[in-house]
């Protein structure tokens, strides 16, 4: 910032393994996005190590980086991020489709998880035309119809209303659970993260508790 150097994450050392759940808890400007930002392949660390698969994600270029996020990574926002000209059935496709598998096939696994996640009515709607429970919905189908390696999820509830947000949550849990999908959620919320298996508490980008 300007001349100055600011530490985002400063000594930040964290594993996971397939099924894990993990929430990262702390105020603005801790560091959880900045975290998931990394963890996500979307962003590139100054020094340290980070490795999903195995892999050093460092060493990746371009083009392997967001093959990597294509593949292994799920993400789901707090604004949903549903593309405003795709139905919600090629919304949830999406990845399959940029994965250049067969249209059929992509679309079937589609309705298949839209089904599981109850909007199997909304498939042939617009995103303006849904509520936001049912875009986050669409938004989590979308995120895991790949089969990811790690779902990363940051306030996914943020914009939705008591009841939506606990069956969000309630999603969350089940697919972790059924599918073995590691998940880091980021999360201002106490409510939301108890049900994930461990909470991570930052403060100025130092994890300063695990439970």
């Amino acid at each position: 910032m300007g001349g100055t150097s600011v530490a985002a994450l400063r000594g930040v050392s964290l594993a996971m393994k397939a099924g894990d759940f993990t929430a990262i808890m702390g105020p603005s400007g801790c560091g959880k996005s900045t975290l998931l930002q990394l963890c996500g392949a979307m962003d590139r660390a100054d020094s340290g190590s980070l490795r999903l698969d195995g892999r050093d994600i460092a060493s990746l270029n371009d083009n392997d980086l967001t093959r990597l996020r294509r593949e292994r990574i799920g993400f789901v926002f707090q604004f949903f991020n549903l593309l405003p000209t795709l139905s919600v059935l090629e919304n949830i496709a999406m990845p399959l489709l940029l994965a250049r598998q067969p249209e059929g096939q992509a679309f079937d696994k589609a309705r298949a998880l839209a089904a599981r996640v109850g909007i199997e009515h909304r498939l042939d709607h617009m995103p303006a035309q849904i509520s936001g429970g049912e875009a986050q919905r669409a938004a989590l189908a979308r995120a895991v119809i790949h089969e990811p390696a790690l779902l990363i999820a940051d306030e996914p509830t943020g914009s939705l209303d008591s009841s939506n947000g606990q069956l969000v949550l309630q999603l969350f849990q089940e697919l972790n659970r059924d599918l073995g999908i590691a998940i880091l959620m980021a999360t201002h919320d106490q409510s939301v993260a108890a049900i994930a298996s461990r909470t991570i508490r930052m403060k100025d980008g130092l994890m300063i508790d695990s439970n």
